[in-house]
């Protein structure tokens, strides 16, 4: 695939994350887009089965769709979700990361001469963003007790991640970026069998834009005040619109 191509592809991905993701669509726009994504993965099973390669999906055709244990509508919703997760989620925190740098001279220093504390600040910037807002999502199969609350059977739970990353029961100060502090427990990922899949690639992606940044952008800078930077309040996934920089 050309780099054009590759790009446009990525684009498409993202437009169809946003539509998915977004709080002031329609529930009819918001579900146009998700079967849109689900299709583009289907005409991707389709040709991966006529010619299949040394590729994820190639072998999960054939070692679960071929074998019923999955079907391809199954598979293509699958896959939709994971590009759609998986591109949204980074391509904000990546964007989030980079301004966190850009208005901190002092850590970028700091990483400069130590690039051995970039996976610590990688792990502080995740606490500190949390890009998914709104997950998980639950609903009560019976009376429970959380915290001093009765949560009775049938009523849904909305549960906030970044209130749980700023918990000052955990995090001394949690307002403050502070790539020393222990932030093993943040939750950005999930927790338990429910963690994300892609947490490692996500990571590793953080930790390039990060050292890449430091060692080789030296002299990148915001091109405009922080004020005309446009965050997605508008988003179920945290992050901003634009990042205009110059060097």
């Amino acid at each position: 695939m050309s780099v054009q191509s590759t790009l446009r592809l990525r684009l498409f991905i993202i437009r169809c994350a946003v539509a998915h993701h977004g709080l002031t669509q329609s529930t009819e726009e918001a579900e146009a887009k998700a079967r849109e994504l689900a299709a583009y993965v289907r005409r991707l099973i389709d040709t991966k089965e006529a010619a299949p390669g040394d590729d994820m999906v190639s072998r999960v055709i054939e070692e679960h769709v071929k074998t019923g244990r999955l079907s391809r509508d199954d598979f293509a919703e699958i896959g939709a979700m994971i590009l759609r997760a998986g591109h949204d989620t980074t391509t904000n925190m990546i964007g989030m990361g980079a301004l966190l740098l850009l208005r901190d001279d002092a850590l970028r220093a700091r990483l400069a001469a130590d690039p051995s504390l970039v996976e610590a600040a990688v792990e502080e910037f995740l606490r500190y963003v949390s890009p998914v807002q709104f997950s998980p999502r639950r609903v009560a199969l019976e009376d429970v007790e959380i915290g001093g609350v009765t949560v009775a059977k049938g009523e849904g739970l909305f549960l906030s991640l970044p209130s749980a990353n700023r918990d000052d029961a955990l995090f001394a100060d949690p307002d403050r970026i502070d790539i020393a502090r222990d932030n093993a427990q943040h939750l950005t990922f999930g927790y338990g069998i429910h963690q994300c899949l892609g947490q490692m690639l996500a990571r590793f992606e953080l930790q390039v834009m990060v050292r890449a940044i430091v060692a080789r952008l030296p002299g990148l800078c915001l091109a405009v005040p922080l004020e005309q930077i446009r965050f997605k309040d508008d988003m179920q996934i945290y992050g901003i619109h634009n990042l205009p920089v110059t060097w």
